[in-house]
């Protein structure tokens, strides 16, 4: 019996790892203080994470929320604000509630319960809490907009927020916030700002299962593949206000956007970049459009598959301002991008072009899973096992 038990605690156990820019707490090591190598963290019961501008937001398999980094906007949800809290923190004003779904903007954040409640709380000063209002709360407040309506999933930007819908094809994507860059997707006029959640247009025949927000870019997931995206243009086109489907043959399982580029993997385990800059792994749009002799819009062209990964599987993809990280099939943890701040966990603060394997000191070849999160500049790996 006390053999069983053991196995059980063991199959529970998680792992958690942070590296990269900790000036703010936001590596939850304790220290103010950049790492630029992978720290394992002592935090347990953690399921899965959100990362912020720099605040990190965990979730616990019992449903409740702890926070910590920076949370001089509030968005740490402790009830008051403060610069920084260097260990995880209880959110106790949600120990009412159940959360299945949590999400981290620069200096906001937002708490879905299993009930389809959305919560939302720190800096509001472009609307992006949704509240009807521009202030800001330093303790979750429920969002009125939705309370007869069932919330999936919230996404955080930089100054914006997505909300999705369960089980609605009309008006399932909502958008508030700013949107000086057509990130709201909800008007093809300029907006500057919005405080209350307006339905995001396009979508009226298709069935989003995924939104995704970051900088002053926007993204949604079709339950058949398609990836859609708006607002600031990516690396060869320009600003949309309106959702434009990506046209391409491939179906994409999950999407992640960081502030010049986009990362998005199909169900047969690759990875394709959207955008990107000098830190990036894609040639120039015109070389581009010579190799692969396209006769298809910028937005094909501007698609590449991430190289150096020799046909291996991914399984999950994560960016942050302008770094990325992958998880393959093996348990390897690979990072590319910018490395100022320590966030590729490669032991310095160059940058790199291509995906170079992380060491953790531990091997996850054998793990049940891992999962990666980024936040604007540092990284976390959750594995199990």
């Amino acid at each position: 019996m006390e053999e069983s038990e053991k196995e059980k605690n063991k199959s529970e156990r998680l792992l958690l790892w942070s590296w990269g820019a900790g000036t703010d707490g936001q590596l939850g090591t304790e220290r103010l203080q950049d790492q630029q190598i992978p720290q394992q963290l002592s935090i347990s019961s953690v399921s899965s994470l959100a990362c912020g501008g720099a605040h990190v937001i965990a979730l616990t398999s019992a449903g409740k929320v702890l926070s910590w980094g920076r949370g001089s906007s509030g968005q740490l949800g402790h009830g008051e604000v403060v610069n920084n809290v260097l260990y995880p923190k209880a959110v106790t004003s949600l120990d009412n509630y159940f959360i299945t779904h949590v999400s981290a903007g620069w200096s906001h954040s937002g708490f879905v319960s299993d009930k389809g409640c959305l919560f939302t709380c720190g800096d509001g000063s472009f609307g992006q809490l949704g509240h009807g209002d521009y202030a800001s709360h330093s303790s979750p407040v429920i969002v009125s907009s939705f309370v007869d309506q069932h919330v999936a999933q919230v996404a955080c930007g930089m100054r914006h927020s997505l909300v999705l819908l369960k089980g609605s094809l009309s008006n399932q994507v909502y958008g508030f916030g700013s949107g000086k860059r057509g990130q709201l997707g909800v008007s093809k006029d300029k907006i500057k700002y919005i405080n209350l959640p307006e339905v995001v247009n396009g979508f009226e025949d298709v069935e989003i299962v995924g939104v995704s927000a970051n900088g002053d870019h926007s993204a949604a997931l079709s339950v058949d593949g398609n990836l859609y995206t708006w607002g600031r243009g990516f690396k060869g086109f320009e600003d949309s206000h309106l959702p434009q489907c990506l046209n391409s043959t491939l179906k994409f399982t999950k999407a992640t956007l960081g502030w010049n580029h986009a990362l998005a993997m199909t169900g047969e385990g690759e990875v394709y970049m959207l955008g990107g800059n000098h830190l990036g792994v894609l040639s120039d749009l015109h070389t581009v459009r010579q190799a692969k002799q396209l006769t298809v819009d910028s937005r094909e062209a501007n698609l590449e598959k991430v190289p150096g990964l020799d046909e291996t599987k991914i399984t999950d993809i994560a960016t942050g301002a302008e770094h990325s990280v992958l998880v393959t099939e093996n348990g390897e943890i690979k990072t590319w991008g910018w490395g100022e701040h320590g966030q590729l966990g490669l032991g310095d603060d160059g940058d790199r072009i291509s995906p170079v394997t992380v060491s953790l000191g531990y091997d996850l070849s054998e793990a049940a899973s891992t999962k990666v999160y980024c936040g604007s500049g540092f990284t976390f790996a959750l594995t199990k096992p």
